[in-house]
């Protein structure tokens, strides 16, 4: 991508934004394990890595995008689910490389995808330190059983930090290759799934939600979008203002 002369091409970030991506990563999974701190976000993460790369807008798309296809997912029971948050960081890196957002995005819900795999290897070799921490309670060795946990992050960190370094540091033309070598029914089921995720996280959210009973707001929405083709930013702007006045009728919250 061409930013005001300067082509940003991937090759060209080299090893230190290598680096920092990994860093990142690992900074992101491991913080998610810490309640309140949402560092781990697709949009988040997007946009981090756009502010790196030297382009924020495509971390802004690529990480709403992906945004939109995580709403309603989450590690119930810990359970896996595909990891937007590398997802983000490599769509927007070669989103940004090959100047095209929607190369990006094949790239950052297959790298979504396949690390599922990872995070359950991840997972396993973790329980590792925690098998070592119960092993330290029972000599009464506290602190060696802290120490395990401490320990216990670095599988799960490393199973992000180690594809994001290798994915920028080998550059654009390694990832084409192992994307070229993947079965083309396999990354057409990835495009379909990036195409059918957004649709299953709204349903997912929708679900969670008194949609019977505030069924005019939702129809509201639905017309200004697909038969008045308001932007999603104005939509949010005339529910916040039709939740206000929805607020002040009746009277405060309790009676909402």
């Amino acid at each position: 991508m061409n930013k005001g002369g300067v082509n940003l091409d991937v090759e060209t970030l080299g090893i230190g934004i290598a680096l920092i991506l990994a860093i990142w990563a690992y900074v992101g999974i491991v913080i998610n394990l810490s309640p309140g701190i949402s560092w781990q976000e697709p949009l988040v993460a997007g946009t981090i890595t756009g502010i790196i790369v030297g382009d924020v807008s495509v971390g802004l798309y690529v990480g709403g995008t992906l945004t939109l296809m995580s709403l309603g997912m989450h590690t119930y029971g810990g359970t896996s689910i595909p990891d937007f948050q590398v997802g983000a960081i490599l769509g927007t890196a070669f989103g940004v490389s090959t100047g095209s957002i929607e190369t990006g995005l094949t790239i950052a819900v297959a790298a979504a995808m396949l690390m599922i795999q990872l995070d359950v290897f991840g997972r396993a070799v973790t329980t590792g330190f925690i098998h070592a921490a119960d092993k330290h309670v029972e000599k009464g060795n506290f602190r060696g059983m802290t120490m395990m946990h401490l320990l216990g992050h670095i599988p799960w960190g490393l199973t992000r930090a180690i594809p994001v370094f290798l994915a920028i540091w080998l550059g654009e033309g390694a990832v084409t290759s192992f994307m070229e070598w993947m079965p083309e029914w396999f990354m057409n089921g990835m495009r379909t799934t990036g195409a059918i995720l957004p649709a299953l996280g709204f349903a997912l959210l929708l679900a969670q939600l008194p949609v019977k009973k505030y069924l005019p707001f939702l129809a509201i929405g639905f017309v200004l979008f697909a038969y008045l083709g308001v932007p999603v930013i104005g939509i949010a702007i005339a529910a916040t203002a039709l939740a206000a006045l929805f607020m002040q009728v009746k009277g405060g919250t309790e009676n909402a």
